[in-house]
């Protein structure tokens, strides 16, 4: 399909989905949702992994209690006891009694729960789809109907045949015994278990067999079709993983005999990471508790420390009652202490549903350092280990960096000529990027066996311009060039790094030998390698720049004689006779001097002048050599001096003054005096070269990418063409002039805030502008400061910088393939751009332009050109400076315009494509859109989809406006796209290629620090093991690669629908799974990416990530990969996406359930009584159930991952460090932090809604928060909850008499303190001078102001609490009416609490008749009728009274503080009620008194360590300092006391 035709289609497909759109408006009706429905509700967790969850039901199943079974049976069908626990439950609690004929029989009844859980499923494919019944086919809705009708019957026909086993039946299974007495038989259960699972056997053998199942989907077969529409097959089967037969029988065994196997054990063994096999299922969650409670069922309590309604008393009374069994059960289980039983079992079943997820992190960790190992990751993780590989790093470069010639390939070996030209090849990526963050030297130098000559391949490539440098002293760059021009030099020219100081070493040994023996002296040489190197090729160096320099063949033969009196000195070991070594070090510094003049020739304006001073070194050199050093050197000087004596005129002339000083213009011929110049100079080691810590790392990671496994790189004529697409809306471009220096209220400027931040860069930066030999004194100094910084933060222009190196590296790689020799030899940045190479210089560029696209979607940019504002315009003219920068970037953006349609004027929106002209931009495509496209979906992904159109080639890669790229990085591009030509699996070639990422911002703060060492973890060992050998790899984000042609036909690469697709990066990689695709993850290549790096910033972030997975739970992609991946893939992705989330709830709702279900057995008196009855001891076992739970917690397990990952990469010793360091900058605290909000955010989006793109903001985060601030952020998703969590611990706490002297009790309740700390405090423990003494008395000021001002319309959030306290209620506005249900039941739990404090109390002096619970409500409805008639007559009372008011309020909020949060739920879900009633009011102002009470409890700590100034000083180490090393300078930064003399001047 042509361009043209692909934009034809474009505007088919946006005119009919307006057209659709139009339509629906005009007749006023929706239309139905198509076979899916969004509803929000948990059980499409249920409904999108129903397999995972029966398999989890029935591997817990059938509780039995002893004689009590046959009265629990119809309650165990619905209460989730499972399997381990009948094996526990039996004696002798091993697994071996699964073998006994009763247990046996009791494990039997797994069947039945498994027909009552497809019922459940059946029920909920009818209830979750109802709404799209109208669109569904008659088809479609039948088999719904007939899968619940026949799920129906046999959860009827099952239990009837399971009732014959049951003996002394009671109950409800008395009654369908004698029910079904006459035709219930021994073998009817086992037939009907045959015929129920005679479709997971059929289902189990077709996976078991590929090929059986493929001929199924491809027949036509009516029975076949039949077969398949029953079983919901998909039409395009995803292909299942490479498992072996163990695998394949496991799964067998599974459908089949699921009761008689644990699975778990084995599959999450083999693909989900559960190393537990079964006997450790049952010693530890589950065999501890099952003595206590069975002790505890047949435990009779006699008082109660409450109104108990259904004492022991009653069982005799109801065991009468025979008409309807059931009740006599529930009230039987009421008098059983059922109530005890579930708080203990509770918060096992949870963790027991989440501890996979910490096995699948264990998982992940030894599988991913493993697979990281095997592919060579962190062989080369420091400055020692490549100086120690150096010799292998060129083999290994030219291996995969080099495309291969067919004739060479087939020799085996090169040619002299060839050899050289690689040697100039490999060298040519320095061009003018010396200031590169990671230069490195790669040689390659191989013996012939002919010649014994030695030969050498060299390397110097650098990348990184216009001020990013970090190597940019002049020092390093010296130090880690390398040349690449053609040169006589008999040994390997290393990269100066490994020669520094080697000259200066030589000359004191031979200064120093005393002995005359030339051999010894010789020998110790060439002992070092490096050494050896360094001289001979200083001593051939000289020799040539000799040569060359000097015009007259006098001079010439004069330092020919020299040279072989040396070179046969040598040969007849005469050396040190012939020559002085105690001269050597007055030479070498004649030399330094000499090449120093060389250098320098841009300091001299009179050419004369400068012509004349280096005449005089040069003769001074020569006089040294012949006279101080060489012993008859005077006569061979007297001699040359005597050639120059002739002429016409017999006038004398001076040796050595003819030179050609135009060679020095000469760049070749410069690099070479540089190189010598440094050889010789410099002293001191270059172990440590380059100093700066990023400029290692990278040097480092692209020498080890080198090692590891990546396809051959093509030559770029046969490369894959490729586009890049960056989405932009309104962020920052290039920061301003102004915005630098633009002071926060400490006074600090961001240009100060990086000067300090990063000293090396910016020492280097002002070397770099300062010297004039560089060119930069032309530029305005201002401009060149503002992309110093705009380089470092997270700006378009950093991005668009970093993707145009993947056209200068082609351009480079073009031009090595197709250049002449002397071309290459004279270098790609010292070539002559004459005629002759303008052809080579030509077609590079037309190549190139083929290759690679980069198109920039900056959605608004037709906007902000025509903007009133300063910041719009400054963006635009930005933007407009990129494309005159770089004339191949290319802007697409939407423009809106009035256009006269039918005689009327309409806005017509249209999608441009702009190119830099010559001073302004060019429009090359026009196409008109149906209508804005940023209604139909989210913002970013339709900002791509517009674009894409004007995106070529074959592959696409997607990257954010917060990336940058490596100039190393894009000479392998052309390797990578050659993975979409590698079949695998199948002969299935990819569609997406995953690209690891680099986070760049870990050095601003802490809490940088702690999210890119949690970002790295999971964009390399998470997406390593995801990618292989899970397969479950998706589309995360950029800077994937996808298949262009590929997915432009199959959807585009993002889903934009409002809401649902707000994650619209993961759906693309959904779409690309369900649509047959193959995703891999490749780690030798690396894309800079940037994070947020403040704590709001990071939890906006986390909202934003949590709200788009509850969004994912919902939708219909998780449904159908639910429902068509195998069982293993299912584990894999369920517990790498949405299961993550809801493990993360479950983790915070274990803490619920466990203390609520501590509070009911504290004030209900049942612990007491427990305890009393000495064997119960069922506290132990419930606290090691939940120590897995609370490691989750604190974040502990989740770090495993990312310490095998540093270990990998940079040593397990800096792992450990690093993991030490953390913990002491309290990075459990943010996890723990953060763990709340991402269970808020989730649990709230799938309940009732609310999912937005959330703006993090992209900038330094140099300013303090204030209080008010993180109130309002944090208010809801951790303060409130944190409080409860903390009034239930103290209530259990002083009412309990639980065994506290466990450890394991200590750690358990220890970490619920610490979580409460940690969601009360983090905002503020993170927040810059959060604990200055000004800043906090600022805050409370601004806190009053804000709390007591009066909202209204147009009022803002942050201006008013009563406006920030409607807009929280938003959720409950638009949610349905069973979210506004939910709510208020979550809300009762409140009830529990109040029941409970009025009978401790002791107001009745013990009396527990229900008559004083109710009579506590009647005072409360009194008091609060009171109240609401004073409040509204309060305005005629006098000051006195308004304070005898607001205490009278305090008083009653602080005596029934639950009550009042159940009334506020209730109050806001019934809001419109409350309003007719007059009560809103009242039910806001004690709101108000709650939020001022719960204020005051997180501030008052605040403000008490505010008093302590060491404090702040202590906070402010922790926050911006990772390794305590630069916290006293970032303290300076916070407290605004800037040193001037290190600011940049304005001027």
């Amino acid at each position: 399909m042509t361009v043209n035709g692909l934009m034809n289609f474009h505007i088919d497909v946006m005119k009919y989905l307006l057209c659709q759109r139009q339509d629906q408006v005009a007749v006023g009706k929706r239309k139905p949702k198509t076979n899916f429905v969004e509803m929000r509700t948990f059980w499409h967790l249920f409904r999108d992994f129903d397999r995972m969850w029966i398999f989890f039901i029935l591997a817990f199943q059938n509780l039995q209690f002893e004689n009590q079974i046959t009265k629990l049976i119809p309650f165990a069908f619905l209460s989730i006891f499972q399997t381990m626990v009948i094996v526990a439950w039996s004696p002798p609690n091993a697994i071996t009694s699964i073998f006994d004929p009763d247990v046996f029989r009791s494990v039997l009844s797994i069947f039945i729960t498994y027909a009552i859980l497809n019922l459940l499923g059946a029920t909920l494919d009818i209830i979750l789809s109802w709404t799209a019944w109208g669109s569904m086919k008659f088809s479609q809705i039948l088999r719904y109907l007939l899968k619940f009708a026949v799920a129906a019957i046999w959860a009827v026909i099952l239990p009837i045949g399971y009732s014959h086993y049951v003996q002394n039946p009671a109950g409800i299974v008395k009654f369908l015994t004698s029910w079904a007495q006459s035709w219930t038989v021994p073998s009817l259960y086992n037939y009907a278990i045959a015929i129920f699972m005679a479709p997971n056997i059929l289902a189990a053998i077709l996976f078991f067999f590929p090929p059986v199942r493929k001929y199924m989907e491809r027949s036509n077969s009516r029975i076949i079709i039949l077969i398949l529409w029953w079983a919901q097959a998909s039409m395009v089967p995803l292909p299942t993983t490479k498992v072996f037969f163990l695998a394949n029988a496991c799964i067998l065994v599974y459908h089949v005999l699921d009761p008689f196997t644990d699975m778990q054990a084995s599959i999450q063994f083999l693909r989900g990471g559960k190393v537990a096999f079964y006997k450790y299922a049952i010693a530890l969650p589950i065999l501890p508790l099952v003595g206590p409670t069975k002790q505890i069922w047949q435990l009779r309590v006699g008082t109660y420390d409450w109104h108990e309604f259904f004492p022991n008393d009653w069982h005799g009374l109801l065991s009468e009652i025979t008409w309807f069994p059931n009740f006599v059960f529930i009230f039987d289980a009421a008098t059983h202490n059922f109530g005890v039983i579930v708080g203990i079992w509770g918060p096992v079943l949870l963790v027991y549903l989440m501890d996979t997820q910490i096995w699948y992190a264990i998982f992940s960790t030894i599988v991913g350092g493993i697979l990281g190992a095997f592919s060579h990751l962190g062989e080369i993780r420091t400055l020692g280990m490549l100086r120690s590989r150096f010799e292998s790093v060129p083999i290994a470069f030219r291996k995969r960096l080099v495309p291969l010639p067919r004739e060479e390939a087939k020799r085996g070996h090169m040619d002299a000529l060839e050899e050289r030209k690689n040697i100039a090849r490999f060298s040519q990526g320095s061009g003018d990027r010396w200031t590169v963050a990671a230069s490195v030297a790669v040689v390659n130098w191989s013996r012939r066996a002919r010649s014994g000559g030695q030969w050498r391949w060299l390397a110097d490539w650098s990348g990184g311009a216009n001020g990013k440098a970090i190597v940019a002293q002049l020092r390093e760059r010296d130090l880690l060039l390398v040349p690449y021009t053609l040169s006589k030099v008999s040994v390997v020219q290393w990269p100066p790094f490994l020669l520094a100081s080697k000259i200066p070493i030589a000359l004191d040994m031979a200064k120093d030998f005393k002995k005359r023996d030339d051999s010894e002296l010789f020998n110790k040489i060439k002992d070092d390698d490096y050494m050896y190197s360094a001289v001979i090729e200083c001593y051939e160096t000289l020799r040539e720049i000799l040569f060359e320099l000097l015009e007259d063949k006098d001079d010439k033969a004069a330092i020919r004689q020299i040279c072989e009196k040396v070179e046969s000195s040598i040969g007849q070991r005469k050396f040190l006779t012939e020559f002085r070594m105690a001269g050597l070090p007055m030479l070498h510094d004649k030399l330094e001097r000499f090449l120093k003049l060389l250098l320098s020739d841009g300091d001299y304006e009179d050419e004369e002048l400068y012509k004349s001073h280096i005449i005089n070194v040069l003769q001074d050199i020569m006089e040294i050599i012949t006279q101080d050093v060489m012993i008859d050197g005077h006569d061979m000087l007297k001699k040359a001096q005597m050639n120059h004596i002739h002429g016409q005129d017999d006038k004398r002339e001076q040796s050595f003054e003819k030179i050609n000083i135009l060679l020095l213009r000469n760049k070749s011929w410069r690099e070479k005096v540089v190189r010598l110049h440094v050889l010789l100079s410099e002293k001191e080691s270059a172990i440590n070269v380059p100093m700066n810590l990023e400029a290692r790392r990278r040097m480092t990671f692209f020498t080890n990418s080198l090692f590891m496994t990546m396809p051959y790189a093509p030559y770029v004529r046969n490369m894959l063409s490729f586009s890049v697409l960056t989405p932009y809306y309104k962020e920052d471009v290039l920061y301003s002039w102004d915005e630098l220096h633009e002071e926060n209220e400490d006074g600090i400027s961001i240009l100060f805030y990086l000067q300090k931040i990063y000293p090396d860069e910016w020492s280097n930066f002002l070397e770099r502008i300062n010297d004039p030999k560089l060119g930069y004194a032309s530029k305005d100094s201002n401009e060149l400061v503002r992309h110093w910084v705009s380089y470092r933060g997270q700006t378009l222009s950093r991005t668009v910088r970093g993707m145009m190196y993947y056209r200068q590296a082609l351009d480079l790689q073009c031009f090595l393939e197709y250049a002449e020799d002397k071309a290459i030899f004279s270098g790609y940045r010292t070539i002559e751009k004459s005629d002759a190479h303008k052809k080579i210089f030509d077609y590079s560029q037309a190549l190139t332009d083929l290759k690679f696209t980069y198109v920039v979607s900056c959605q608004v940019y037709g906007q902000q050109k025509k903007a009133s504002d300063a910041r719009d315009r400054s963006c635009a003219t930005n933007i407009l400076n990129l494309m005159l920068t770089y004339p191949s970037l290319r802007i697409a953006y939407i423009d809106e315009r009035e256009e006269q349609v039918n005689g009327k004027s309409e806005k017509v929106y249209y999608s441009v494509l702009v190119k830099g002209g010559d001073k302004l931009d060019e429009e090359i495509y026009r196409i008109r859109l149906p209508g804005p496209p940023t209604e139909i979906g989210e913002g970013k992904p339709e900002n791509q989809n517009h674009a894409i159109i004007f995106t070529r080639g074959e592959a696409l890669q997607t990257i954010d406006m917060n990336q940058d790229n490596y100039f190393e990085e894009a000479f392998k591009m052309r390797n990578v796209l050659e993975e979409f030509q590698k079949s695998r699996h199948k002969h299935r070639k990819p569609t997406i290629l995953g690209l690891r990422e680099h986070i760049f911002t870990g050095s601003v703060s802490s809490l940088a620090w702690f999210m890119s060492n949690q970002e790295t973890s999971f964009v390399t060992i998470g997406q390593r093991v995801l990618a292989n050998p899970l397969r479950v790899r998706f589309h995360y984000g950029h800077p994937d690669i996808f298949d262009r042609l590929f997915h432009i036909t199959r959807g585009g690469v993002s889903k934009s629908s409002r809401i649902i697709n707000l994650s619209e990066d993961i759906f693309s990689g959904y779409n690309s799974t369900l649509r047959g695709g193959f995703i891999t993850h490749h780690e030798y290549i690396q894309v800079g990416k940037g994070r947020d790096v403040g704590m709001n910033q990071i939890s906006l972030f986390e909202a934003k990530v949590a709200n788009g997975n509850g969004e994912q739970t919902l939708s219909r992609d998780v449904y159908r990969l639910g429902r068509r991946f195998d069982f293993y893939r299912m584990l894999s992705f369920y517990y790498t996406t949405v299961g993550f989330y809801f493990s993360s709830m479950v983790t915070v709702l274990t803490v619920y359930v466990f203390l609520y279900g501590r509070l009911y057995m504290v004030l209900s008196g049942l612990e007491k009584a427990i305890i009393q009855y000495t064997t119960a001891n069922q506290t132990k076992a419930l606290e090691e159930a939940l120590a897995p739970q609370s490691l989750f917690q604190i974040g502990v397990l989740l770090v495993l991952p990312m310490i095998m990952e540093i270990g990998l990469e940079r040593g397990f010793r800096t792992a450990i460090g690093d993991f030490v360091i953390m913990q002491l900058q309290l990075a459990s605290v943010f996890f723990t932090f953060q763990l709340g909000t991402k269970a808020h955010y989730y649990g709230r989006t799938i309940l009732h809604g609310g999912s937005k793109y959330r703006a993090t903001g992209r900038g330094f985060v140099v300013f303090h928060a204030k209080f008010a601030d993180n109130y309002r952020r944090y208010s809801r998703s951790h303060f409130v909850k944190a409080l409860e969590l903390f009034i239930l611990l103290i209530v259990y706490e002083a009412y309990s008499q639980s065994y506290r002297s466990s450890n394991l009790y200590l750690f358990v309740t220890c970490s619920m303190w610490f979580l409460v700390a940690s969601w009360l405090f983090a905002p503020f423990i993170f927040n810059p001078s959060g604990f200055d003494w000004q800043k906090t008395v600022d805050d409370w000021t601004d806190w009053k102001r804000w709390m007591g001002n009066r909202g209204g319309i147009g009022i803002q959030p942050d201006k008013s609490w009563e406006s920030w306290w409607e807009g929280e209620q938003e959720h409950l506005k638009y949610t349905t009416v069973r979210g506004r249900f939910l709510e208020i039941l979550l809300a009762c739990r409140f009830f529990l609490y109040q029941y409970g404090i009025v009978y401790h109390l002791h107001i009745a002096h013990g009396n527990q008749n229900f008559w004083v619970y109710a009579l506590s409500w009647v005072v409360m409805v009194t008091v609060l009728l009171v109240l609401k008639m004073v409040s509204m007559g309060r305005r005629r009372f006098g000051t006195d009274f308004q304070l005898m008011f607001r205490i009278l309020k305090g008083l009653l909020f602080l005596g029934f503080v639950s009550v009042m949060t159940v009334l506020f739920v209730i109050g806001q879900a019934c809001r419109g009620l409350l309003k007719s009633l007059k009560f809103w009011e009242s039910i806001k102002e004690l709101a108000r008194a709650y939020e001022y009470v719960m204020g005051l409890v997180i501030f008052t700590p605040i403000a008490v360590l505010s008093w302590f100034p060491f404090v702040s000083e202590f906070q402010t180490r922790l926050l911006f300092n990772q390794a305590f090393s630069r916290g006293l300078q970032i303290s300076m930064i916070i407290a605004g006391r800037k040193d001037q003399n290190t600011q940049y001047a304005k001027n």
